[in-house]
C-alpha cells in the first residue's frame, strides 16, 4: 500500500516520481476484498453458532465458497463468499445474487477512518442500507478486519516500508 495516503502521494509528486492511479485503485480494491470476505466469514460463524475449525453438534457446517464479482464505483472486486452445507446462510453485507455495491464503501470507510462505536456503526448501517446486524456481529466484523486496518494505518505512517 505504497500510495494509499495523501502524504505519500504528495511526497511522490514532489520528488518527480510517477503516480499510477491504477496501482492506487488496485490497493484499495484489495482492501475492499479483504474486508468483505472477513465480514462474510463472521456472518457465517454467527449463523452456524461456532467458530471455524471448532467442533460442534450442529449438523450444518461450512461448505466452501462461492466466487463473486462485485461491481463498485472503484471497479470490479472479486470475492469468495462462504457457504453452508444446508444453504440456509443468507449474508447481509453482500446478499445472495447481489453484485452491485451501492454505497457500502461508506461502511468500510467509516470503519477505517471514523472509529465509530459498534452502536454507531449499527445505526449507520440501519439508516443507510437497512442492514439489521447486532452490535455483537458488528464487533466481530471489526475485530476480524482490525489487522487490515492496522496494516493500512502503519503504511500510512511509514510509506517507505511498503
Amino acid at each position: 500500500m505504497k500510495y494509499i495516503n495523501k502524504e505519500a502521494i504528495a511526497k511522490a509528486i514532489k520528488s518527480g516520481e510517477g503516480i499510477n492511479i491504477d496501482e492506487i485503485l488496485n490497493e484499495f480494491k484489495g482492501m475492499l476484498k479483504e474486508v468483505y470476505q472477513a465480514a462474510s466469514e463472521v456472518e457465517l460463524t454467527e449463523h452456524l453458532g461456532y467458530e471455524k475449525h471448532s467442533k460442534s453438534n450442529n449438523p450444518n457446517y461450512r461448505n466452501g465458497y462461492n466466487q463473486k464479482t462485485l461491481k463498485s464505483k472503484y471497479g470490479n472486486v472479486d470475492v469468495k463468499i462462504p457457504r453452508d452445507r444446508h444453504s440456509t446462510f443468507e449474508p447481509k453485507i453482500i446478499p445472495k445474487r447481489q453484485t452491485l455495491i451501492e454505497g457500502t464503501e461508506n461502511l468500510i470507510l467509516s470503519l477505517y477512518t471514523k472509529g465509530l462505536s459498534t452502536r454507531d456503526i449499527r445505526a449507520h448501517l440501519d439508516d443507510l442500507y437497512g442492514y439489521e446486524l447486532s452490535e455483537e456481529t458488528i464487533s466481530q466484523i471489526t475485530d476480524k478486519i482490525i489487522d487490515v486496518a492496522n496494516e493500512w494505518r502503519g503504511a500510512k505512517r511509514n510509506p517507505a516500508t511498503k
